[in-house]
C-alpha cells in the first residue's frame, strides 16, 4: 500500500526528482534495502539523483524534499529541525519488510541523525545504518556554537554559500534565480541556528562519519565525535577536499554506500 504521507517528502527515480513519484514504481523497488538522504542547506533532492543512478536498482534510494524548495516552493519553509524530523519520521514510519538506512550531508547529517532518534523510537523502526557527512558531531556543534557568527543579511548569507562550494555559482550570479532559493536558504540558517540536538546516547545502530580534510565547517577532529552519539560500530571516513568533497569523489562514495549495503543476488 502506497503511503501518500510519504509521497510527498520523497523523491525517487526514474523521475527528474520535481514530482513526487509511486514508492512502489521505481527501478529500485525490489531492493533490500532502502537509503533515505538529506541534503544539505539550501539544498533538494536533485543533490542526491547522481548517487541514486549509481546504485539503483540494488538500493534504492529515496532523496527528502524539505518545503520551500522546488515543487515544494509554494510552502513555507520549516525553521525548526526537531519539528522538521518529527514530520518526516512520521511520513516513513517502520521500515516494513526490508531495511533502510539514512545518509545526511552537512545539516541534512543534523537532520537524518534526528530522524533516526525518531524512527528508533518505533518498534523495529531503528535504520540499520546512519551515515552522517560534512558535519559537526553534537558535542563540537555545541563547543563551537558559542563562537559561531550566523550570516546577519542577505549579503553574508551568499558570501558564505558561495565559500561552501556546494551550489553553482551560476544561480548564486542570477539575481531571478536567487530570489528563488534565499527564503529557503534563510529558514535553514535560522533552524540550524536554533538546533540543539537530541542528547545522550539515543541509537545502537552503526554510524558512520564522513569528512573532508580541508573542511573548515567540520574538521576531521569534529566529525569524529559521532561515535558517542551510539551503542553500536562507529568509524570514520576521511577524503581529500572541503566541505563538499562528495561531490569530487563520487566513485569512492558509491562504492563506500553499495558495500555497507545489503542487496540481493541475481
Amino acid at each position: 500500500m502506497v503511503n501518500r504521507r510519504e509521497d510527498v517528502w520523497l523523491r525517487r527515480l526514474p523521475q527528474a526528482w520535481s514530482t513526487p513519484t509511486d514508492p512502489g514504481n521505481g527501478p529500485g523497488a525490489g531492493a533490500e534495502c532502502e537509503l533515505v538522504c538529506f541534503p544539505h542547506a539550501g539544498g533538494s533532492a536533485s543533490y542526491w539523483r547522481p548517487l541514486a543512478v549509481a546504485l539503483a536498482p540494488a538500493v534504492d534510494v529515496a532523496a527528502v524534499q524539505y518545503p520551500g524548495r522546488l515543487d515544494r516552493l509554494s510552502e513555507a519553509p520549516v525553521e525548526d529541525l526537531h519539528r522538521l524530523a518529527d514530520l518526516i519520521a512520521e511520513a516513513l514510519g517502520p521500515p516494513g519488510d526490508r531495511s533502510r538506512a539514512l545518509l545526511g550531508h552537512s545539516m541534512g547529517a543534523s537532520l537524518a541523525y534526528e530522524v533516526a532518534v525518531r524512527l528508533a523510537r518505533l518498534p523495529g523502526g531503528e535504520p540499520r545504518l546512519l551515515v552522517v557527512s560534512g558535519r559537526r558531531a553534537p558535542s563540537a556543534a555545541r563547543r563551537r556554537k558559542r563562537n559561531l557568527n550566523w550570516p546577519v543579511d542577505d549579503a553574508e548569507l551568499v558570501s558564505r554559500i558561495r565559500g561552501m562550494g556546494g551550489t553553482d555559482a551560476m544561480i548564486l550570479d542570477d539575481p531571478e534565480l536567487l530570489e528563488l532559493i534565499l527564503p529557503a536558504l534563510r529558514s535553514d540558517y535560522r533552524a540550524l541556528a536554533s538546533y540543539e540536538d537530541t542528547p545522550g546516547r539515543p541509537l545502537s545502530c552503526p554510524v558512520i562519519a564522513l569528512a573532508g580534510d580541508r573542511d573548515p565547517h567540520a574538521t576531521v577532529e569534529e566529525v569524529g565525535g559521532w561515535g558517542e552519539q551510539t551503542s553500536g560500530d562507529f568509524r570514520t571516513c576521511v577524503f581529500e577536499g572541503g566541505h563538499f568533497f562528495l561531490n569530487d569523489h563520487p566513485e569512492d562514495i558509491v562504492a563506500l554506500i553499495r558495500g555497507l549495503l545489503p542487496t540481493r543476488a541475481g
